[in-house]
């Protein structure tokens, strides 16, 4: 059975007044939670059981999504009585799965993204380099748009928030449960946890170029709706069944 973990305890709080009585996971797209283009996204990859990690306003997910049975799906809530930070909520969730998981990575995500990556194909990736972690990068992208110049300052052109030949961390990652002891108690996985990794070459990167948007602010909520409109229309999420 493959198994996902969301981290879904963040507060958004960039995204008020709309997070004012709802975590950012449920901050709606088109009639839609977040949350619920991510569940959608994973089941159609035969993800059958998903741990949530979350905190604030945590009641909301809960009695939105339920045990997941309406979605084909088993979800656990861990509800921090006190916050973990990313990496100690990571480390809560897999443990929790890890009894459970025959001894297989597990993907884990922020909760404020939306992406088609192939989880396939990453699962493919992750077990030919016979990594601990793997982590999904995206290309960077120029928030503004560049202006073009020769050495003699003609300028020749404009691009419009081009990709930059730099990658970032799209906040997705394949884990072994091995790694389970290396994360922190509480804290940061992105400050203590990967680093190490990195520097003892246990991490490997999966380069995407497939759909990838995540929301920090009203502006990305707008232009990531506008996309959504045109992978999904309008309407609300079906179940995906296996």
């Amino acid at each position: 059975m493959k198994k996902a973990i969301i981290l879904a305890g963040g507060r958004g709080e960039r995204l008020r007044p709309l997070t004012d009585d709802r975590p950012k996971t449920m901050v709606e797209i088109l009639g839609n939670p977040l949350l619920a283009y991510q569940l959608h996204w994973l089941k159609s990859y035969g993800i059958e059981h998903i741990a949530i990690a979350c905190g604030y306003q945590h009641e909301i997910i809960q009695k939105h999504f339920g045990d997941g049975s309406n979605w084909d799906l088993k979800i656990d809530y861990l509800v921090e009585d006190k916050p973990l930070g990313r990496g100690g909520a990571l480390k809560s969730c897999m443990t929790h799965l890890r009894s459970s998981a025959n001894g297989g990575p597990l993907i884990a995500l922020n909760g404020d993204l939306v992406t088609n990556l192939p989880i396939d194909d990453l699962y493919k990736t992750h077990t030919q380099h016979k990594s601990i972690a793997t982590l999904v990068t995206v290309p960077l992208r120029s928030p503004y748009g560049i202006v073009d110049i020769e050495e003699n300052a003609l300028v020749t052109g404009f691009r419009e928030k081009p990709e930059l030949p730099f990658w970032i961390n799209a906040g997705i990652y394949l884990l072994d449960p091995d790694i389970t002891e290396l994360l922190p108690d509480v804290g940061d996985h992105e400050e203590t946890t990967l680093p190490r990794l990195a520097k003892s070459g246990q991490l490997r990167a999966y380069k995407s170029k497939f759909f990838w948007r995540t929301v920090d602010t009203a502006k990305d909520l707008t232009e990531l709706t506008k996309e959504i409109e045109k992978m999904f229309g309008s309407k609300p999420l079906q179940v995906v069944h296996s």
